[in-house]
């Protein structure tokens, strides 16, 4: 995992299967001066790709048809125990074990530059547990 608060070395995927939503987390994503290297329309897609981009924080929607985000966020874990995960829904309740795969979740209508920043932050003392 990337240390330090330079965030333009952070490098994010986007997983969300609606394409607006995955649009506006992107935009949110440079916004904070992160580094967008991918953005995934499902957990299957995202796993594909998960070791070429090899990416420090991932933006999971929560509900996603075929594998779901905490699903897709266990397998991510496996592979990559320092792996930060920002699990986002609109309407789902967030997964229960959120905290024991270093993820942090927030409602879609909640994340900005800022709060994005912040969920970064809390995933580091999430892992270093």
């Amino acid at each position: 995992m990337t240390g330090g608060n330079h965030a333009e070395h952070v490098r994010v995927l986007v997983v969300d299967d609606h394409d607006e939503s995955r649009k506006a987390l992107a935009e949110v994503v440079v916004a904070a001066g992160f580094a967008l290297v991918g953005s995934c329309a499902s957990g299957e897609e995202a796993l594909g790709e998960f070791a070429k981009l090899d990416p420090d924080l991932v933006l999971l929607d929560v509900r996603m048809p075929g594998l779901d985000g905490p699903t897709t966020a266990r397998l991510m874990t496996a592979v990559k125990p320092e792996i930060a995960v920002v699990f986002v829904s609109a309407t789902e309740p967030f997964p229960t074990d959120a905290e024991t795969l270093g993820a942090v979740a927030m409602p879609k209508s909640e994340l900005s530059p800022r709060t994005l920043s912040e969920a970064w932050l809390a995933t580091f003392e999430l892992l270093l547990r």
